[in-house]
């Protein structure tokens, strides 16, 4: 079935797909979420509409792209060597993603984000920028992100011990929704420049906004053909003619992987061409966030190694992103179709193609909403471990410490936190695994440093449970997951099994308490650790299979030595 630039081999799905569509054209529900319709989702407008402003922001944001465009010579002309973003989840994924696709452009700074409150990730920027040639973009839509703050107040700090009295604000550039805290702090710190968004857009569906695009434009990034290309899609997605000979993309997609999911293949597994790896991390957010609830969920499966089609379920949907001249994975794909998993192919022909995959996207999780009954907008589950966190740190600024943990194994360095399944590491894991069902998960989450040498070591943890047990994996680092895929962990039908790992902090770097005073009541280490705290207990709470290991001082030797007993 193909259509310009996208391709469904459906297997045994092609009626399902079919009669889809039909409803989605008799239920009128294209014309209702072009006409900003709450009703698609929900009969009461709460948290609906006023989350829809990202069906018009392409057209807004073309109005802005000559300033953006300015600021960004402007940055330019001050020889700025560095941009270090700090933010969360829907604040710092786009971002992310344009520089990992576009790399370093000539001429321009090169942009790092930082979304880990793990001080080695902390330090490592601290220690290799130079504050005098560095910009800060602080982006929160709230204003009150624990974590962005919480880097802001240090970063803030560390640039005002390094440049002379009122140098530092100018380092600085904000982005966040009218009225926040953080619009007041940039305006009392007088930062160089605030970026106030539209506030009818959530964090997920920004990236469009000037939270994507005020870093992509200070990159170098040409943001009038990001915008150009979603523009394109845009007018594609208001196709009344849904059938898969159209080229209605976003509800042909939404409506396949609604489908499919409503019929049990709710891993949506992400395989994209080298060089474009990082765009499957924003789909990640965007799908798990908005579709994680109500006992309802697609699992987004990005970064796990293509296998053969024996190590599947039949739990799985395939999505292929190539980009047009790469055909290193199109052997691999072409081996899972033939043995009748449903596969989804989208073509991208240059880099600048993202900014219509970005609105693409968009529009199948607002679609795919409607097929699962629930409000893609809202992430209801997120702030159970908000709470217990907050929890977790007034224990510790009553008592000096976080509440005592007891492990129930410690073996070759490692220690076991959970309910005691054995007495030895090998069984104790396969007792956990063994839990797994056809159509569960396992999610591991990682509250380390993110590095190279344990990304690795995570995808070969990952890799032998997959090929094992025959579940979907997934793998994040703490706390970003939790702005990410978190949601779908405490929302969803309750299909996962948590694997929390924690170690060691070689250093730790105190928080400020305030932009301007010397004084810390808590540590970032502390932060990481009441933060995976909180989550372990959310996820009890809500009756999830945790276990956690705390693998000490050798981060990647611990992992192996998981994935060796496997």
């Amino acid at each position: 079935m193909p259509i310009c630039g996208l391709r469904v081999s459906p297997g045994k799905y092609g009626d399902l797909i079919e009669n889809t569509l039909t409803d989605l054209r008799e239920s009128s529900v294209l014309d209702r979420i072009w006409s900003g319709d709450y009703s698609v989702w929900k009969s009461e407008p709460t948290g609906i509409a006023d989350r829809l402003g990202w069906l018009k922001i392409t057209q807004k944001m073309r109005e802005d792209v000559n300033q953006l465009q300015c600021l960004a010579l402007d940055v330019k002309s001050r020889d700025y060597t560095d941009i270090l973003l700090l933010g969360m989840g829907g604040s710092s994924l786009a971002p992310g993603v344009f520089r990992a696709a576009f790399g370093v452009c000539d001429g321009y700074p090169d942009l790092a984000v930082l979304d880990s409150t793990d001080p080695g990730a902390i330090l490592y920027h601290a220690n290799r920028l130079n504050p005098a040639k560095t910009l800060f973009i602080v982006a929160t839509k709230s204003g009150t992100t624990t974590e962005t703050i919480s880097f802001l107040e240090y970063f803030y700090k560390w640039m005002s011990d390094r440049l002379t009295a009122g140098e530092a604000g100018d380092h600085f550039i904000a982005i966040t929704d009218p009225g926040s805290s953080l619009a007041e702090l940039a305006d009392r710190y007088s930062f160089r420049d605030t970026y106030i968004n539209a506030p009818d857009i959530g964090g997920r569906f920004s990236a469009l906004s000037y939270f994507g695009l005020v870093p992509a434009a200070l990159m170098g990034v040409d943001i009038r053909r990001i915008l150009d290309s979603s523009l394109k899609m845009e007018k594609q997605c208001r196709e009344n003619d849904l059938s898969m000979e159209k080229d209605n993309l976003g509800c042909i997609l939404g409506a396949v992987i609604g489908a499919l999911a409503r019929a049990g293949r709710n891993k949506l597994t992400i395989i994209t061409s080298r060089g474009i790896e990082c765009f499957g991390s924003w789909i990640e957010q965007l799908i798990a966030e908005s579709t994680g609830k109500e006992g309802k969920g697609i699992l987004p499966v990005v970064g796990e190694p293509v296998g053969p089609p024996e190590v599947y379920g039949d739990d799985r949907v395939f999505v292929y992103l190539k980009m047009v001249g790469d055909d290193s994975r199109d052997d691999a794909v072409d081996v899972l179709e033939d043995a009748g998993n449903p596969v989804v192919r989208l073509s991208i022909d240059n880099l600048y193609d993202m900014g219509g995959q970005f609105f693409l996207w968009e529009m199948a999780t607002a679609v795919a909403g409607w097929f699962l009954g629930i409000n893609p907008f809202d992430q209801p589950d997120v702030e159970a471990n908000k709470i217990l966190t907050g929890k977790m740190l007034g224990d510790y600024a009553r008592d000096g410490r976080l509440p005592d943990e007891t492990p129930v194994l410690t073996c070759d360095g490692i220690s076991v936190y959970g309910k005691p399944l054995s007495k030895n590491m090998e069984d104790m894991l396969e007792t956990f695994l063994s839990q797994a069902r056809p159509g569960d998960y396992v999610a591991l989450q990682a509250y380390l440093q993110p590095t190279d040498k344990t990304d690795r070591a995570l995808g070969e943890l990952r890799t032998k449970i997959r090929d094992r047990y025959g579940v979907a994996t997934t793998a994040g680092y703490g706390p970003r997951y939790l702005h990410s895929t978190g949601q779908l962990h405490k929302g969803d039908a309750g299909r996962g099994l948590f694997i929390q790992l924690t170690a060691d902090d070689v250093q730790d770097i105190p928080i400020p308490d305030d932009m301007e005073s010397g004084g810390s009541s808590v540590s970032f280490s502390v932060l990481k650790r009441a933060q995976a705290m909180g989550d372990r207990k959310a996820l009890l709470d809500a009756g999830r299979r945790v276990i956690r290991f705390h693998l000490g001082s050798d981060v990647p030797g611990g992992i192996e030595t998981l994935t060796a007993v496997i």
